[in-house]
């Protein structure tokens, strides 16, 4: 198999993949998330019901279709952060710059895609599993970055600095939802969002501001 051909496959992947959800998206606002069915999905897409579940095994993902970027983000930052930078000037950087982007990550998206979460209670609880998920990965990148390894696990100072960071990223994607549901625009919401990411990581400074410092030129 050529590079040329295994680019085609590629590409015919990626493009496959974003088909389908984006006629997800489509079918969950016309009628919401839990009156759709993979098989009506699949019907609409012009695809098999074993190919939308290959390529999102949980109809949640369906909706939700940057679940990995939203969970790998945080610790992504910290595993990045430049010499000299804390874990927590790191994360709020990167925070304030997913909200001039206007990013999803960050909870940006139109009133009726954020109703439609906020009005699921799967995937309300998948949100809530994603926010875990992603607490879960930042602490591994905090006790690496600190060598706090009990185990094969991160250490408890990192478990407790990732709720913290955690915590502030949770409450905020909250928000940006809240005030989208309110049909705010954009630049209000961002305005907010920037202001409130102040205020929470000015709070965790005086007990997180040293901490994950890199060393390393």
């Amino acid at each position: 198999m050529t590079a040329r051909t295994e680019g085609l496959r590629a590409r015919k992947k990626r493009e496959t993949r974003l088909a389908i959800s984006h006629t997800a998206t489509r079918l969950f606002l016309e009628r919401g998330f839990e009156a759709v069915t993979i098989a009506e999905i699949a019907e609409a897409a012009g695809v098999a019901k074993m190919t939308v579940t290959n390529y999102f095994p949980r109809k949640e993902d369906l909706a939700l279709d940057i679940h990995e970027e939203f969970v790998a983000g945080p610790a992504a930052t910290v595993r990045g952060r430049t010499p000299g930078e804390s874990a927590l000037a790191a994360l709020h950087r990167a925070y304030l710059d997913a909200v001039d982007r206007r990013e999803a990550v960050a909870g940006f998206s139109g009133a009726p895609f954020a109703r439609m979460i906020t009005e699921s209670p799967t995937l309300a609880a998948r949100v809530r599993e994603l926010h875990e998920e992603r607490e879960n990965a930042l602490a591994e990148a905090l006790a690496e970055a600190t060598d706090e390894i009990a185990g094969a696990a991160p250490g408890l100072v990192a478990r407790l600095a990732a709720a913290q960071f955690g915590g502030v990223h949770r409450i905020l994607f909250d928000e940006a939802l809240r005030r989208t549901v309110a049909d705010r625009s954009p630049e209000e919401i961002a305005t907010a969002l920037s202001d409130a990411a102040s205020e929470a990581f000015a709070l965790l400074e005086p007990s997180l501001g040293g901490y994950a410092v890199r060393t390393d030129e």
